[in-house]
């Protein structure tokens, strides 16, 4: 627990030399709902996710990537009404809930409602099932028991380990008929902001839990059956030193490819000023097209095309989609480092 926290307090620390915190934010919000929804069997990547913020239908299944989108949105909504001072509650988690399902797959789902249905997890019936939640009429009452801890200040258990427990025992609850997994995961970067632990929401465990997936389910499933709540919190806490580390790592590779690109096209000469325009917007919208950036600019379409031309040239961006008449470009490197771990985990 303490070489958690110690690591936790490091990347609330780097949020802090940042040159644009919610920039960097922006993209590591967006690779935090792409990996909790792989773990739920999306098939979208990053790049499809980027595309279809852009308006432009990606080449695959629209659902994966609305279902990524959601959880963006699902997650901004949370932050937002935790900043202006809502608790977190049973009301915000619902609303948490109904953004995360309004559109696309599991909008049939009850979004923003408890179910009123048995669940089971595994299996065709809860009679086969791996691990049957409790029944519909006790989820009221064992929600409230987990807000009432939520904001429980006595005994005093240390925020990481009250964050461990609150994620299993809402996982074991799974008030909602879908997404409780992705639910669960933002509650913990909810309770860490909520409590102070960190300014930024900077902390995800789902490429943790995405790499060790199946020691993740295995471990929930020994709390439930045999009390193991130990073995769990070691492996939570590990999850958190190991995606501290990660999180701190990654902002300084990518501060070090911006400053790199940067000074690369100062070498231009007369282009260097509007490819730098290009290159700073590149950095808060990593895919784009030349439309798009003329008109977010507000320089003419020309100028950002041969911009766009200078920096293949120099290697920093690279044609990524062609749609009809359309070509949209992807910032390689800053992507590249964005991409790690998010490989779609076999159908």
């Amino acid at each position: 627990m303490e070489e958690a926290n110690r690591a936790l307090g490091r990347l609330d620390g780097v949020t802090s030399v940042l040159p644009d915190t919610p920039l960097f934010l922006y993209m590591y919000v967006r690779k935090e709902a792409l990996l909790s929804s792989q773990i739920e069997g999306t098939q979208s990547s990053l790049s499809d996710l980027l595309l279809f913020e852009t308006a432009e239908v990606p080449g695959v299944p629209l659902d994966d990537a609305q279902e990524v989108s959601n959880y963006v949105v699902a997650m901004e909504h949370g932050l937002e009404r935790l900043r202006d001072g809502f608790p977190l509650s049973l009301r915000l988690i619902r609303e948490i809930h109904n953004v995360l399902l309004r559109k696309g797959r599991g909008s049939n789902q009850q979004p923003g409602e408890f179910r009123r249905t048995q669940n089971w997890i595994g299996g065709t019936r809860p009679g086969n099932a791996v691990f049957v939640p409790p029944p519909p009429d006790k989820i009221i009452d064992l929600m409230g028991q987990l807000e009432k801890f939520i904001h429980e200040k006595e005994p005093n258990i240390p925020v990481l380990i009250k964050a461990g427990l609150i994620h299993v025992q809402f996982e074991s609850i799974h008030p909602f008929l879908d997404g409780n997994g992705r639910v669960g995961r933002l509650l913990v970067t909810f309770l860490l902001c909520a409590e102070g632990v960190l300014r930024e929401p900077i902390l995800y465990l789902s490429l943790f839990l995405k790499s060790h997936r199946q020691q993740y389910y295995e471990l929930l499933q020994r709390v439930r059956e045999d009390g193991d709540w130990e073995t769990w919190l070691e492996f939570f806490l590990t999850g958190v030193l190991e995606t501290s580390e990660q999180a701190a790592e990654t902002a300084a590779r990518i501060l070090k490819i911006f400053d790199a690109d940067r000074r690369a096209i100062e070498q231009l000469g007369r282009p260097a000023a509007s490819a730098l325009r290009v290159h700073q917007y590149l950095q808060s919208r990593p895919v784009v097209s030349v439309p798009v950036a003329a008109k977010k600019l507000a320089l003419s379409a020309p100028t950002v095309r041969k911009s766009i031309m200078h920096l293949v040239e120099l290697g920093i961006v690279r044609e990524t989609y062609v749609k009809g008449r359309a070509r949209f470009y992807a910032y390689q490197g800053y992507l590249s480092v964005l991409d790690e771990g998010t490989e779609p985990l076999p159908a």
